[in-house]
Protein backbone atom coordinates (compact mmCIF):
# COMPACT_ATOMS: atom_id res chain seq x y z
CA UNK A 1 0.00 0.00 0.00
CA UNK A 2 1.41 3.30 -0.74
CA UNK A 3 -0.16 6.80 0.40
CA UNK A 4 0.72 10.06 -1.38
CA UNK A 5 0.70 13.14 0.35
CA UNK A 6 1.77 16.12 -1.23
CA UNK A 7 5.53 15.86 -2.07
CA UNK A 8 5.79 12.57 0.74
CA UNK A 9 5.11 9.54 -0.33
CA UNK A 10 4.61 7.08 2.74
CA UNK A 11 4.07 3.11 3.04
CA UNK A 12 5.24 -0.42 3.82
CA UNK A 13 7.08 -0.14 0.39
CA UNK A 14 8.87 2.50 1.09
CA UNK A 15 9.83 1.94 4.56
CA UNK A 16 11.08 -1.29 2.94
CA UNK A 17 13.54 0.43 1.02
CA UNK A 18 14.26 3.21 3.55
CA UNK A 19 16.11 0.27 5.09
CA UNK A 20 17.40 -2.00 2.31
CA UNK A 21 19.26 0.98 1.54
CA UNK A 22 20.54 1.90 4.86
CA UNK A 23 21.81 -1.69 5.28
CA UNK A 24 23.11 -2.05 0.92
CA UNK A 25 26.82 -1.52 0.62
CA UNK A 26 28.03 1.55 -0.82
CA UNK A 27 27.15 1.36 -4.46
CA UNK A 28 25.52 -1.62 -4.32
CA UNK A 29 22.16 -2.63 -4.90
CA UNK A 30 19.60 -4.38 -2.80
CA UNK A 31 15.82 -5.44 -3.15
CA UNK A 32 13.28 -7.13 -1.22
CA UNK A 33 11.96 -10.79 -2.42
CA UNK A 34 8.72 -8.94 -4.58
CA UNK A 35 11.01 -7.05 -5.84
CA UNK A 36 12.92 -10.10 -7.14
CA UNK A 37 10.17 -12.18 -8.42
CA UNK A 38 9.04 -9.19 -10.84
CA UNK A 39 12.75 -8.55 -11.80
CA UNK A 40 13.89 -12.55 -11.67
CA UNK A 41 15.14 -13.13 -15.37
CA UNK A 42 14.67 -9.98 -16.68
CA UNK A 43 17.64 -8.32 -16.08
CA UNK A 44 21.63 -9.53 -17.14
CA UNK A 45 22.22 -8.86 -13.51
CA UNK A 46 23.41 -12.11 -11.59
CA UNK A 47 21.48 -11.72 -7.47
CA UNK A 48 22.74 -13.05 -4.36
CA UNK A 49 20.36 -14.42 -1.89
CA UNK A 50 20.65 -12.81 1.31
CA UNK A 51 18.27 -14.92 3.52
CA UNK A 52 15.70 -13.47 5.72
CA UNK A 53 16.26 -10.61 7.36
CA UNK A 54 14.78 -8.44 10.01
CA UNK A 55 14.23 -4.84 9.91
CA UNK A 56 13.33 -1.59 12.36
CA UNK A 57 9.78 -0.89 12.39
CA UNK A 58 8.65 -3.58 10.05
CA UNK A 59 6.78 -6.10 11.12
CA UNK A 60 7.50 -9.01 9.14
CA UNK A 61 11.09 -10.78 8.28
CA UNK A 62 11.91 -9.67 4.55
CA UNK A 63 13.95 -11.93 1.96
CA UNK A 64 16.91 -10.06 0.66
CA UNK A 65 18.58 -10.46 -2.63
CA UNK A 66 22.11 -8.02 -3.80
CA UNK A 67 23.52 -7.82 -7.28
CA UNK A 68 26.48 -9.63 -7.70
CA UNK A 69 29.06 -6.79 -7.21
CA UNK A 70 30.99 -7.42 -10.65
CA UNK A 71 27.04 -6.79 -11.92
CA UNK A 72 27.10 -2.87 -10.78
CA UNK A 73 29.08 -0.22 -12.35
CA UNK A 74 31.19 1.78 -10.33
CA UNK A 75 30.08 5.23 -8.99
CA UNK A 76 32.49 7.85 -11.68
CA UNK A 77 34.88 9.60 -9.75
CA UNK A 78 33.82 13.77 -8.92
CA UNK A 79 36.20 15.93 -10.15
CA UNK A 80 37.08 18.51 -7.28
CA UNK A 81 36.15 21.71 -7.28
CA UNK A 82 37.72 25.03 -7.32
CA UNK A 83 37.70 25.51 -3.42
CA UNK A 84 38.82 23.30 -0.55
CA UNK A 85 35.72 20.89 -0.46
CA UNK A 86 34.69 18.61 2.44
CA UNK A 87 32.16 15.80 3.48
CA UNK A 88 30.93 15.63 7.01
CA UNK A 89 30.24 11.56 7.05
CA UNK A 90 27.02 10.45 9.25
CA UNK A 91 28.70 10.07 12.99
CA UNK A 92 28.22 6.93 14.40
CA UNK A 93 25.91 6.04 17.42
CA UNK A 94 28.28 3.64 19.36
CA UNK A 95 25.22 3.80 22.56
CA UNK A 96 23.59 0.62 22.92
CA UNK A 97 20.52 2.59 22.86
CA UNK A 98 18.92 3.01 19.09
CA UNK A 99 17.27 6.08 20.42
CA UNK A 100 20.42 8.34 21.04
CA UNK A 101 20.47 8.27 16.91
CA UNK A 102 18.81 11.72 16.48
CA UNK A 103 21.62 13.13 18.60
CA UNK A 104 24.81 11.68 16.22
CA UNK A 105 22.27 12.99 13.46
CA UNK A 106 21.67 16.14 14.77
CA UNK A 107 25.35 16.69 15.95
CA UNK A 108 26.24 15.61 12.33
CA UNK A 109 23.15 17.70 10.48
CA UNK A 110 24.69 20.74 12.74
CA UNK A 111 28.35 20.92 11.91
CA UNK A 112 27.84 20.92 8.07
CA UNK A 113 25.20 23.76 8.57
CA UNK A 114 27.99 25.77 10.05
CA UNK A 115 30.61 24.67 7.80
CA UNK A 116 28.30 25.65 4.88
CA UNK A 117 28.59 29.11 6.32
CA UNK A 118 32.31 29.65 5.52
CA UNK A 119 32.32 30.69 2.16
CA UNK A 120 35.52 29.50 0.64
CA UNK A 121 34.36 25.92 1.57
CA UNK A 122 32.81 23.54 -0.72
CA UNK A 123 30.28 21.57 1.99
CA UNK A 124 28.66 18.13 0.90
CA UNK A 125 24.79 18.69 1.67
CA UNK A 126 23.57 16.10 4.40
CA UNK A 127 21.35 14.06 1.42
CA UNK A 128 24.78 13.18 0.26
CA UNK A 129 26.71 12.55 3.10
CA UNK A 130 23.66 10.53 4.79
CA UNK A 131 24.01 7.93 1.82
CA UNK A 132 26.57 6.68 3.63
CA UNK A 133 25.59 5.97 7.24
CA UNK A 134 25.65 2.64 9.07
CA UNK A 135 27.95 1.20 6.80
CA UNK A 136 32.31 0.64 6.79
CA UNK A 137 33.53 3.25 4.57
CA UNK A 138 36.27 3.42 2.14
CA UNK A 139 37.12 7.27 2.48
CA UNK A 140 39.40 7.21 -0.68
CA UNK A 141 36.24 5.83 -2.64
CA UNK A 142 34.02 8.18 -1.00
CA UNK A 143 35.77 11.82 -1.31
CA UNK A 144 36.35 9.94 -5.25
CA UNK A 145 32.38 9.86 -5.33
CA UNK A 146 31.28 12.67 -3.39
CA UNK A 147 34.22 14.70 -5.52
CA UNK A 148 35.78 16.23 -2.18
CA UNK A 149 39.35 16.53 -0.61
CA UNK A 150 38.58 16.78 3.04
CA UNK A 151 36.25 14.21 5.21
CA UNK A 152 35.06 14.75 8.54
CA UNK A 153 33.92 11.41 10.56
CA UNK A 154 33.28 10.61 14.01
CA UNK A 155 31.16 8.75 16.79
CA UNK A 156 28.87 9.43 19.91
CA UNK A 157 28.83 7.08 22.92
CA UNK A 158 26.66 7.78 25.67
CA UNK A 159 26.90 6.10 29.36
CA UNK A 160 24.48 7.37 31.69
CA UNK A 161 24.87 11.05 32.03
CA UNK A 162 27.89 10.73 30.38
CA UNK A 163 28.38 11.15 26.61
CA UNK A 164 31.95 10.89 24.36
CA UNK A 165 32.53 12.27 21.41
CA UNK A 166 35.45 11.50 18.69
CA UNK A 167 35.60 13.65 15.68
CA UNK A 168 38.79 12.97 12.62
CA UNK A 169 39.54 15.34 9.79
CA UNK A 170 41.19 13.27 7.45
CA UNK A 171 42.55 14.37 3.69
CA UNK A 172 41.60 11.57 1.45
CA UNK A 173 43.88 11.38 -1.11
CA UNK A 174 46.89 10.78 0.79
CA UNK A 175 44.94 9.43 3.48
CA UNK A 176 46.64 11.07 6.38
CA UNK A 177 44.92 12.69 9.35
CA UNK A 178 45.10 16.07 9.67
CA UNK A 179 42.90 16.47 13.27
CA UNK A 180 41.55 14.63 15.93
CA UNK A 181 39.72 15.07 18.99
CA UNK A 182 37.86 13.68 21.84
CA UNK A 183 35.12 15.57 24.03
CA UNK A 184 34.09 14.32 27.33
CA UNK A 185 30.68 15.72 28.82
CA UNK A 186 27.66 15.51 31.30
CA UNK A 187 24.65 15.43 29.04
CA UNK A 188 22.48 17.91 31.07
CA UNK A 189 21.16 20.01 28.34
CA UNK A 190 21.47 18.24 24.91
CA UNK A 191 20.82 21.40 23.29
CA UNK A 192 23.39 23.29 24.56
CA UNK A 193 25.79 19.93 24.32
CA UNK A 194 25.06 19.71 20.66
CA UNK A 195 25.92 24.10 19.98
CA UNK A 196 29.01 23.30 21.82
CA UNK A 197 30.67 20.45 20.65
CA UNK A 198 29.33 21.76 16.96
CA UNK A 199 30.95 25.18 17.49
CA UNK A 200 33.75 23.72 18.69
CA UNK A 201 34.39 21.60 16.19
CA UNK A 202 33.60 24.05 13.18
CA UNK A 203 35.53 26.85 14.49
CA UNK A 204 38.62 24.21 15.21
CA UNK A 205 39.02 22.24 11.57
CA UNK A 206 38.27 25.67 9.64
CA UNK A 207 41.64 26.79 9.88
CA UNK A 208 43.08 23.05 10.05
CA UNK A 209 41.86 22.96 6.37
CA UNK A 210 42.97 26.61 5.80
CA UNK A 211 46.70 25.17 6.81
CA UNK A 212 45.92 21.93 4.83
CA UNK A 213 45.02 24.02 1.84
CA UNK A 214 48.41 25.91 2.18
CA UNK A 215 50.81 23.10 2.36
CA UNK A 216 49.53 21.77 -0.61
CA UNK A 217 49.75 24.27 -2.55
CA UNK A 218 53.14 24.43 -1.57
CA UNK A 219 53.82 21.32 -2.86
CA UNK A 220 52.25 21.10 -5.97
CA UNK A 221 54.39 21.92 -9.56
CA UNK A 222 54.09 25.82 -10.39
CA UNK A 223 53.00 24.43 -13.82
CA UNK A 224 49.70 22.91 -12.43
CA UNK A 225 48.73 25.64 -10.00
CA UNK A 226 45.28 27.42 -10.40
CA UNK A 227 43.88 30.55 -9.16
CA UNK A 228 43.19 29.14 -5.67
CA UNK A 229 46.57 27.74 -5.71
CA UNK A 230 47.89 31.13 -6.87
CA UNK A 231 46.01 32.92 -4.05
CA UNK A 232 47.36 30.44 -1.02
CA UNK A 233 50.80 30.42 -2.11
CA UNK A 234 50.42 34.63 -2.43
CA UNK A 235 48.97 34.36 0.75
CA UNK A 236 52.16 32.41 2.48
CA UNK A 237 54.69 34.50 0.24
CA UNK A 238 52.50 38.02 1.78
CA UNK A 239 53.22 36.90 5.47
CA UNK A 240 56.81 35.23 4.42
CA UNK A 241 57.50 38.65 3.50
CA UNK A 242 56.13 41.26 6.23
CA UNK A 243 58.67 44.02 6.34
CA UNK A 244 60.31 43.09 2.72
CA UNK A 245 59.55 43.58 -1.13
CA UNK A 246 55.88 42.09 -1.17
CA UNK A 247 56.87 41.62 -5.24
CA UNK A 248 56.18 38.15 -5.11
CA UNK A 249 53.09 37.86 -3.79
CA UNK A 250 51.85 40.84 -5.39
CA UNK A 251 52.63 39.05 -8.57
CA UNK A 252 50.68 35.66 -7.29
CA UNK A 253 47.81 37.39 -6.39
CA UNK A 254 47.68 39.27 -9.96
CA UNK A 255 47.95 36.00 -11.68
CA UNK A 256 45.48 34.46 -9.59
CA UNK A 257 43.10 36.93 -10.90
CA UNK A 258 44.39 36.62 -14.54
CA UNK A 259 43.10 33.43 -14.79
CA UNK A 260 39.44 33.64 -12.36
CA UNK A 261 38.68 37.13 -11.88
CA UNK A 262 35.37 36.44 -10.02
CA UNK A 263 37.85 35.29 -7.31
CA UNK A 264 37.52 37.53 -3.94
CA UNK A 265 39.98 36.30 -2.07
CA UNK A 266 42.46 37.00 -4.67
CA UNK A 267 41.59 41.01 -5.12
CA UNK A 268 41.45 41.17 -1.66
CA UNK A 269 44.96 39.49 -0.99
CA UNK A 270 46.12 41.82 -3.30
CA UNK A 271 45.18 44.89 -1.67
CA UNK A 272 46.23 43.31 1.57
CA UNK A 273 49.75 42.72 0.10
CA UNK A 274 49.75 46.66 -1.68
CA UNK A 275 48.52 48.00 1.61
CA UNK A 276 51.65 46.55 3.48
CA UNK A 277 53.80 47.75 0.47
CA UNK A 278 52.49 50.95 0.92
CA UNK A 279 52.57 51.32 5.23
CA UNK A 280 56.49 50.08 4.82
CA UNK A 281 57.26 52.77 2.37
CA UNK A 282 57.77 50.22 -0.50
CA UNK A 283 56.30 51.61 -3.37
CA UNK A 284 57.73 54.83 -5.97
CA UNK A 285 54.23 55.88 -5.58
CA UNK A 286 51.57 55.78 -2.77
CA UNK A 287 48.75 57.54 -4.58
CA UNK A 288 49.17 55.08 -7.05
CA UNK A 289 49.01 52.06 -4.86
CA UNK A 290 46.28 53.16 -2.30
CA UNK A 291 44.36 53.51 -5.78
CA UNK A 292 44.95 50.25 -6.51
CA UNK A 293 44.52 49.12 -3.66
CA UNK A 294 40.72 50.72 -2.90
CA UNK A 295 40.00 48.99 -6.37
CA UNK A 296 40.88 45.65 -5.69
CA UNK A 297 39.11 45.71 -2.40
CA UNK A 298 35.74 46.97 -3.62
CA UNK A 299 36.62 44.76 -6.34
CA UNK A 300 36.61 42.09 -3.75
CA UNK A 301 33.29 43.11 -1.34
CA UNK A 302 31.63 43.42 -4.48
CA UNK A 303 32.02 40.06 -5.63
CA UNK A 304 31.21 38.96 -2.03
CA UNK A 305 29.65 40.85 0.26
CA UNK A 306 29.80 38.53 3.07
CA UNK A 307 33.39 37.84 2.68
CA UNK A 308 34.84 39.27 5.99
CA UNK A 309 38.41 39.29 5.06
CA UNK A 310 37.67 41.44 1.97
CA UNK A 311 36.01 43.59 4.49
CA UNK A 312 38.86 44.02 6.81
CA UNK A 313 41.28 44.47 3.88
CA UNK A 314 38.75 47.51 2.69
CA UNK A 315 38.55 48.96 6.28
CA UNK A 316 42.61 48.93 6.26
CA UNK A 317 42.62 50.71 2.66
CA UNK A 318 40.94 53.38 4.14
Amino acid sequence: MRIVAGDDIYGDGVNIAARLQEGAENGGVSVSEDVYRQIEGKLEAEFEDLSVQTFKNIAKPIRVYRVRSGDVAPAASLPLPSKPSIAVLPFTNMSNDPDQEYFSDGITEDIITALAQVRWLFVISSNSSFTYKGGATDLKKVADELGVRYILEGSVRRAGNRVRITAQLIEAQPDHHIWAERFDRDLEDIFALQDEITGTIVTTIVPEVDEAERVRAQRKPVASLDAWDLYLRGIWQMYQSLGKDQSEALALFRKAIDLDPSKAQAHAGLARSLTISIIMGMVDSPAEAIGEASAAATRATALDDRDAYAHGVLSRVY
